[in-house]
This record gives structure tokens, sequence and C-alpha cells, in this order.
């Protein structure tokens, strides 16, 4: 199959239909270029606040809610357009106000014959928690799809081994994210690779890009599109399929074979994912030891 991952600027909109335009011009580029799956990044859906105008777009609390309200409009844009073009969409996530509560951060992968779900992310960065209280949402999901099985770790999930485990099936780990400093970006980066290698899967990284003025929770993002596997056989000795240039709007691209997923899992230099659970009875026996050039008598 051929990947599609976005490095995903936002436009302040004067319209729906400028919106609707916007994103049928991103999914027609990839889909004539016969990307198979796109994946969009982490908040990629704020854009949406400045349909309000500059002072709904401005506020915290206000955008959250602005944002959400229009959602299930998103959804119907992006299952309209995974159909029209043959394709599986990760669409970019979005605070939603699913339940009593605080919002959650949701990303829905749309299926080119109609169906769709959507995966929450698990655990909050500071500003998260700190300023803006999204909570939790739902538990992790391998989505069993015609490209193989598919997982989502929204942005800092990614940086959580035992996340990553818990998609130890999926072939296609999905990594949406939203980052501001450079440290950041490769925080997200280093996750997504890290997972890659323990399960020995593709993991395919998009990224926000650009600064907005008007928004105080997407101001500044640093970020590219990057699509890893495991530095073994059938890959890459570095482990990255592709990459795009840090900051520049627009698609990056590579071939993904099944099979080598397949075969690295069976048969690799190293099996990272099937001798995972050797780890535990190695932690489990751990002892402390003194090495003071003194220690004190016992």
């Amino acid at each position: 199959m051929k990947i599609a991952t976005a490095a995903y600027p936002l436009n302040w909109l004067e319209s729906w239909a400028q919106y609707e335009d916007k994103l049928a011009r991103w999914v027609s580029e990839a889909a004539g270029n016969g990307a198979e799956l796109l994946v969009f990044p982490e908040y990629g859906a704020m854009e949406l606040s400045t349909l309000d105008g500059a002072e709904v777009a401005g506020d915290l609390e206000r955008s959250i809610r602005a944002v959400s309200e229009r959602m299930e409009d998103v959804q119907i844009v992006h299952q309209r357009l995974a159909t029209e073009y043959k394709t599986y969409i990760l669409g970019a996530s979005a605070p939603v106000l699913a339940r009593p509560g605080r919002p959650v951060n949701r990303a829905a992968l749309h299926a080119p014959g109609g169906g769709h779900d959507h995966q929450d992310k698990q655990i909050m960065t500071r500003f998260e928690r700190e300023e803006w209280d999204i909570a939790p949402g739902g538990p992790l999901k391998v989505f069993d799809t015609e490209l193989g099985k598919i997982g989502v770790l929204i942005c800092y999930d990614s940086e959580f081994p035992l996340l990553g485990r818990a998609l130890s099936e999926a072939d296609l780990i999905l990594v949406p994210s939203c980052t501001e400093a450079l440290s950041g970006y490769w925080r997200v980066r280093i996750g997504a690779m890290s997972r890659a290698l323990e399960n020995q899967c593709v993991t395919v990284m998009a990224s926000l890009v650009g600064n907005n003025d008007w928004s105080k929770a997407v101001d500044v993002n640093t970020g590219t599109g990057g699509i890893f596997g495991p530095p073994d056989k059938g890959f890459p000795p570095t482990g990255v399929l592709a990459e795009g240039t840090l900051n520049q709007p627009g698609w990056t691209y590579a071939e993904v074979d099944l099979s080598a997923i397949a075969h690295v899992r069976a048969d690799g230099v190293v099996l990272n994912r099937a001798h995972w659970t050797e780890q535990e009875p190695r932690v489990q026996s751990v002892t402390n030891c003194c090495l003071h050039a003194n220690p004190p008598l016992k």
C-alpha cells in the first residue's frame, strides 16, 4: 500500500465551504498520487474555531466548544471524501464533548466502504491537563481493515511503551501529533520510532505546522511527516521509510508491504516483539547494591 502523512498548516477560515474545499484539495492530491491511507495531525480541527470569529478562536474554552459542535459535520465530509477517493482517512483530531464532563481529544478513522470509528487520546500533556482540561477518553482499539490492522496513538501516547505494547497486533500505528518546539517533535518521533522497533511494525507520524497568532492552543507548531519501521530485514537500516522537510506543509509518502512486517516478525535479525515478556522476570529480580568506596559496616 501507499501511505500519505501530512504536515498540515491551519488556516483562518471565512466560510464552511472554504474548509470543505481545503480538505478536498488535500485528499485529492494524496489520492491522486496513489495513497490508500491518509493521516492528518493532532488538533488540526482547531482551524474550525475561526468560523466563529477571533474572540472565540482566541479563547481556550470557547474554541473547544465551537470545534466540538462542528465535528458531526466534519465527519460527514471526511466520510464522503473517503468514499469518493476510495481511501482510508484518519482525520485531524479535535476536542470533543462526547459525554458529560470535560472534552476528550478524538481522531476518527474513515474507511472507503462507509465504516468509521474513533480513537481517543489516553494520556494528556501538561498543557492539556493544566490549561485546557482535556480528559482521557475511551480505550485503545485495533481497527481491522483491508489494509491490515491499524492502531492509533495520539501524540504523547506514542511516548509510552505499554500503550504501544497494547497495540502489538497492529501492523500500522498512526501517530497524529501537535508539537510546539523542535524538542517536542523529536520526543514524539523517537516515541514513534521506538514503537516501530518494539512491535516490529510501521508507525506513521503526522504533524501540525506553522504559526497561528489567533489561537492560544495551537499558536506555534513544529514538525513534519514521517513513516518508520524497524531497522531490520526488509526495511531501511535507519528505520526511516520516509520523512518530510521540517515545517514545510505537504504530504510525505511511503510504500509499505504488509508481508515485510510479517516476515520481520517471524524471522528478523532480532525479535523484539516476541521477546517482550522476557523483561518481566528480570525487572522483578532487580536488587539494590552498594558501591560506595567505604560501604557502611553491617
